[in-house]
């Protein structure tokens, strides 16, 4: 079940039941609500859960309103999880903004997010989070980290992005994402989820299937990559990997 809230091109919020093949749409706008399906004499709900696309820019605050305002709509409609991109924080015009507006994750950012999580009671992807760890005062690097945060606010798994994107995009030259961000050190054991076992990737992890296949044999049942691919970098690493 797949269904579209009418919004301006920069938000769009999605709703769907994990395991359903997922139909290409154009435009199409339905009211999404959670489908009851029957085994033998008994019925259960599938989980609904909800994708939030964003357009980020460097005001992390209103990234952040733009991003509650979808969340609360998924609670409204009764979404268990809702999804954030990669980047949902902000997205800086350049590496040293991105360095100058990073946060750590006890910063007073993420600290919103825990307090929108537990007032909407549904648990939150947050796919790409600036991170300043605890080695950024040696480095002055940062992690590009996947949160995962429960439906009281607190933090249950976070994975930092091990496969940066370093690639030559044509006509504009070198995008070095490793220039202002550095490798995680290892993957996150799946999560158990509402809606169901859930495998932390983000972007770029998608063109190294060795990394899906070790979170399948840990068990996940769902792989997420949360993005924030461009218009030339979309082509060519996201349509061939996820057609």
């Amino acid at each position: 079940m797949l269904g579209f809230i009418t919004r301006p091109p920069h938000q769009l919020l999605s709703l769907l039941c994990p395991g359903l093949r997922i139909p290409r749409l154009s435009v199409h706008c339905v009211r999404p609500r959670p489908r009851a399906m029957a085994i033998s004499s008994s019925s259960w709900e599938l989980p609904l859960v909800a994708v939030c696309q964003v357009t980020s820019t460097p005001d992390k605050q209103q990234n952040f309103k733009t991003c509650a305002e979808l969340v609360r709509e998924a609670a409204r409609l009764g979404a268990c999880l809702a999804f954030l991109p990669e980047a949902f924080d902000f997205i800086a015009r350049d590496p040293a903004e991105t360095l100058h507006l990073s946060e750590p994750l006890g910063g007073n950012l993420l600290g919103e997010y825990t307090q929108l999580a537990r007032e909407c009671g549904l648990w939150l992807s947050l796919g790409g989070f600036h991170e300043r760890g605890q080695d950024w005062e040696q480095t002055q690097k940062i992690y590009n980290c996947h949160v995962l945060l429960n439906s009281k606010g607190s933090v249950v798994a976070t994975y930092r992005k091990t496969h940066l994107c370093d690639v030559e995009i044509p006509g504009q030259g070198p995008m070095c994402e490793s220039n202002s961000t550095m490798p995680g050190p290892s993957l996150e054991s799946p999560v158990d989820t509402p809606a169901g076992k859930i495998g932390l990737a983000i972007c770029y992890d998608m063109r190294f299937p060795e990394l899906s296949l070790a979170l399948a044999q840990a068990g996940a049942e769902i792989l997420t990559y949360p993005s924030a691919f461009g218009s030339v970098t979309g082509p060519a690493h996201w349509e061939p990997v996820s057609s």
